[in-house]
């Protein structure tokens, strides 16, 4: 009997090119499942997959996908209750579309993360900014690409923009107010893990308060050479972003191996930055959906899909020997 296929369930047309090209390079059978547009039986048995690559993004509702997001977590839920393998399930898509649930998490590893108070209506705004030092940022609760994300300079500024009934409160009608923290060095630090993992790092550096920082948009390495973006379509435009190959500190690998192991993120990023202020480290952004830095082997020295299908491969392998994959909790 043939076997079965992967399934990669995925809405962006262009992130997942690299993916492809290496499950294609294997001859590993796979289909392409769009969850903008998509079904399932509740009370079915089996599926006809082997393993199912969660892609779902949280910035989908940007691009006609709305309808995909809050779906996904009941299809989720539906896959691991019939022991199919998915990779980045229930538990870390969950928390990949709350940015509150992101602080709790960080909150109960006893992990720094700038302040915060989680708001779910205008009226609240102002009052969540006591104690906390100006600037801040507003962001949605449901994010992705840096969408929903505005700097207030001052209190007034933002009771202006709170009255004026501006703030974005995203697809879930909930909100962060946050301290804006300046990166020292003028860069954040994006930490790519790989089944609980490290696999690598990269320093990011950002031009102004650009809040988009996805790693397959950048254009040039930080000592100017081009980065080839075979994961972004060829006419995007260039972002100004650039990036270099870093190594953590061991403390710092460790604390994102725990976050994303407690999380239940099998493929996936953090991002960290030092306040320039007091050079505190923070971590605030965790992220289920990674599509891996422009141009890997030149940035960071090899080429970090093929890992991915190795692990892709190994998960479906154990699932199928074992019969059975993590319970829902």
């Amino acid at each position: 009997m043939a076997a079965r296929p992967f399934a990669i369930y995925h809405e962006h047309p262009d992130w997942f090119r690299p993916l492809f090209a290496e499950l294609d390079r294997r001859g590993i059978p796979y289909v392409r499942l769009d969850p903008r547009a998509h079904l399932y039986d509740p009370s079915e048995a089996e599926v006809p997959y082997s393993l199912l690559f969660n892609r779902m993004s949280p910035s989908a509702y940007l691009r006609g996908g709305i309808q995909g997001m809050f779906f996904t977590v009941g299809y989720m839920a539906h896959l691991e209750r019939l022991g199919v393998p998915v990779v980045n399930g229930l538990n870390g898509f969950s928390i990949e579309i709350s940015k509150a649930r992101q602080l709790t998490l960080l909150e109960s590893l006893g992990l720094p993360y700038p302040r915060s108070r989680v708001i779910n209506n205008a009226s609240k705004a102002v009052e969540a900014s006591n104690g906390l030092r100006f600037p801040v940022v507003v962001k949605a609760n449901v994010g992705g690409s840096g969408a929903g994300i505005v700097r207030y300079d001052t209190r007034d500024a933002l009771a202006s923009a709170a009255a004026s009934g501006s703030l974005d409160f995203g697809v879930d009608h909930t909100a962060l107010v946050q301290e804006f923290i300046p990166a020292r060095g003028g860069h954040i630090t994006r930490v790519e893990t790989l089944g609980g993992k490290y696999l690598y790092a990269i320093k990011v550096y950002t031009p102004g308060d650009k809040f988009n920082l996805c790693p397959a948009d950048i254009c040039q390495r930080a000592d100017g050479v081009e980065l080839v973006r075979s994961a972004c379509p060829i006419d995007a435009p260039k972002t100004g972003l650039k990036v270099e190959g870093y190594t953590p500190p061991p403390g710092v690998i460790a604390a994102c191996e725990s976050i994303m192991q407690t999380a239940g993120i099998d493929v996936g990023g953090i991002e960290y930055m030092v306040d320039d202020r007091d050079g505190r480290l923070v971590y605030y952004d965790v992220n289920a959906l990674s599509n891996f830095v422009a141009d890997a082997v030149n940035v960071v020295g090899f080429d970090p899909f093929v890992r991915l299908v190795d692990y892709l491969e190994r998960r479906a392998l154990n699932s199928s020997q074992v019969g059975v994959t993590r319970p829902i909790s």
